[in-house]
């Protein structure tokens, strides 16, 4: 839209959420509550929005970097302050959108909708309103002869007003002339030397401007997030319609309600999500893939017709056709390759396995490389520590590792050899030999006989 300036009121403290983080960066399915107000607002007025910024202004600065510009409220005097500090981006015969930071809910269409009716029929102001059964805690809008002319807050209203049903959901379309002129009307409002924006609707309408509201279809958009509750509700809500899209897309969910994806997940189609299931961070999850409850998967991609039972697999890879877990755990950079196993109470931390290769029980594999086909037994440990660094471990093709095998890296070992149960390699192994590190078996007849006796 032509000439739109968009304000992103951020810089309250947020008290009630008993946080020190700065409330716009508090996160709700995958992103910080602003994050999701300035990708709406982004979409809607098609320019980089303003973000009005205060308490905790580096850390907001240091998220969102230069996504979008920034103005300054210093102090935090009301939300006709914080639009008064972004003056300087509010030039022109335009329409500034001001939306509240702290409402992830809202639809780019909605605010699209509000911008096209404030352009469309010339309004000094179009507020984005709702009718609800119980308004508690709610401005209300205050019409006269059917036109609006103030809105009151709760705190401030007669027991007349707190009957009315029709609210005020904080989100405004000014038209910027007219709102740089109400804002040099405002004064202090309470005893704190506050500035409420909402007195500049009733500005407006004392000097004979046209405002009007616009209806909000879904309710919800409206939830601001003041505390933790609300977060959560938010959070809910947001997941709900990031559930309902992918199930759309052709998605199996045996119960979305209890499925945890964040917002940048993709899945395709006929992939199986099952209850308990956290997705996080810009996971992908293939075809046909099924991933079974208490499993955790951020940042990592999961291929075509893989399995994934009750494992974390971090910043991580898995190809087609391979099954992980249960109680797997792959640590960032961990590869794993098409066709492969990595199997119950495993660890993978920073290694490729290869095509086929099988890695099935109580493992540690850190720093190392396995080749296709390569099978390593229960209970095998890559040493790659020595108390100063990391080293490689490299594991040959159609190589196999005995059960409780040590291998003390860096070592390599070649292509088909065999490395003999409870065997602790030091050197490297050529391909297709055996090496056996063990003390020889000694049996001794009689002695646990003799040793019975003697006890009694």
């Amino acid at each position: 839209m032509k000439n739109i300036k968009t304000v992103l009121l951020a810089a309250g403290k947020g008290t009630r959420m008993k946080s020190d983080i700065p409330k716009v960066l508090h996160q709700a399915a995958g992103k910080a509550l602003g994050e999701w107000v300035a990708e709406a607002a982004l979409q809607a007025a098609g320019a980089r929005p303003v973000l009005v910024v205060g308490a905790g202004a580096d850390a907001v600065r240091k998220h969102f970097g230069d996504s979008v510009d920034y103005a300054v409220q210093e102090p935090q005097l009301g939300s006709g302050h914080a639009v008064m500090a972004a003056r300087e981006y509010l030039r022109g015969d335009g329409y500034a959108l001001i939306v509240a930071g702290d409402m992830p809910l809202l639809r780019a269409q909605t605010l699209k909708r509000l911008v096209k009716k404030a352009i469309g029929e010339k309004l000094g102001a179009c507020l984005l309103s709702a009718t609800v059964d119980d308004a508690s805690g709610y401005g209300r809008i205050i019409r006269s002869g059917g036109n609006v002319v103030r809105i009151v807050e709760h705190r401030d209203a007669t027991e007349q007003q707190k009957s009315i049903r029709e609210i005020n959901l904080s989100v405004y379309c000014f038209f910027i002339p007219l709102l740089m002129e109400a804002l040099s009307s405002l004064q202090p409002a309470n005893a704190q030397g506050e500035y409420y924006l909402t007195d500049c609707v009733e500005y407006l309408a004392l000097k004979g401007h046209r405002v009007e509201t616009m209806t909000c279809d879904d309710r919800s958009e409206g939830l601001g997030v003041n505390d933790k509750a609300q977060l959560a509700a938010a959070a809910k809500l947001l997941r709900q319609r990031i559930n309902t899209a992918l199930m759309e897309g052709g998605v199996t969910m045996a119960d979305p309600d209890n499925v945890y994806i964040d917002a940048l997940v993709t899945i395709e189609p006929d992939a199986v999500v099952y209850p308990g299931v956290t997705l996080e961070g810009r996971t992908h999850i293939g075809a046909r893939t099924v991933l079974y409850p208490g499993s955790r998967i951020t940042d990592s991609r999961i291929g075509q017709d893989s399995i994934v039972q009750n494992s974390v697999i971090l910043a991580s890879s898995v190809g087609n056709n391979s099954t992980i877990g249960p109680y797997a755990y792959l640590r960032p950079n961990s590869i794993i390759g098409n066709g492969c196993r990595v199997g119950d109470f495993v660890e993978v931390k920073n290694a490729h396995i290869k095509d086929g290769a099988k890695v099935s029980h109580l493992s540690y594999i850190g720093d190392g490389e396995i080749g296709e086909k390569a099978n390593i037994g229960c209970g095998v440990v890559f040493v790659n520590y020595d108390g100063i660094r990391k080293n490689k471990t490299v594991v040959g093709e159609n190589a196999f590792v005995g059960c409780n095998a040590n291998l003390i890296a860096p070592v390599t070992i070649g292509d088909g050899a065999y490395i003999a149960a409870g065997t602790t390699v030091t050197n490297n192994v050529e391909p297709d030999s055996l090496c056996i590190g063990r003390s020889r078996q000694k049996i001794i007849p009689g002695w646990a006989k003799r040793r019975r006796k003697e006890t009694d």
